[in-house]
């Protein structure tokens, strides 16, 4: 009972946190979990702190209008454009992946530039590059969503060197994942 209490609670503090909020946990000799906003110093070198959240929360339908209006015009599923942010990103405008994707859509500095985009960080502006990215990737391997997808993940050199679907487990997890969420983002545009 305790512990589906301590769940409750914790789902519940989770979603009133600032949209900029980090928790922290750490687990003391005892087993006992202990939450913070913040790392705390002190207490001997018998715990180590972890953070659990380093995103913001943002709603799944902050950016529709934008997805709906640039998936119009570039002619692609709003559903396909919403399911490569919320993998890529999680609907977070201010992302950075660690290897230098930027943005809701993650684009590295170099295809962004080709895009045109100005602001990778400017939700509009990333969106609106991203989805003629998925445009361009999508005419380029003929409607095949798959492999426009592994080449939007792993890039264009990776799906030519293997001839398909690179061997490499994120890519095949990305292209997974954004298939099964493109037919339940494709719900929210009609």
């Amino acid at each position: 009972m305790l512990a589906v209490t301590l769940g409750a609670w914790l789902v519940a503090a989770a979603f009133a946190l600032p949209a900029a909020a980090q928790v922290y946990t750490y687990t003391d000799s005892r087993g006992v979990v202990h939450f913070s906003d913040s790392p705390v110093r002190g207490g001997g070198s018998s715990f180590r702190w972890k953070r659990r959240m380093d995103r913001p929360v943002i709603p799944s339908g902050t950016w529709d209008g934008t997805i709906a209006r640039t998936a119009r015009q570039h002619k692609v599923s709003p559903g396909l454009v919403k399911a490569v942010i919320h993998t890529e990103s999680a609907f977070d405008p201010r992302a950075v992946s660690p290897k230098g994707a930027l943005g809701l859509m993650q684009l590295m500095p170099r295809t962004a530039k080709r895009l045109g985009v100005q602001d990778p960080f400017d939700p509009r502006d990333n969106i609106s590059g991203g989805t003629r990215y998925l445009r361009y990737l999508m005419d380029l391997y003929r409607g095949n969503l798959p492999l426009a997808l592994a080449a939007y993940n792993a890039g264009e050199g990776a799906v030519e060197e293997y001839g398909g679907i690179p061997p490499y487990g994120e890519t095949r997890r990305y292209v997974k994942k954004v298939l099964t969420l493109v037919s339940r983002y494709d719900a929210d545009f009609r």
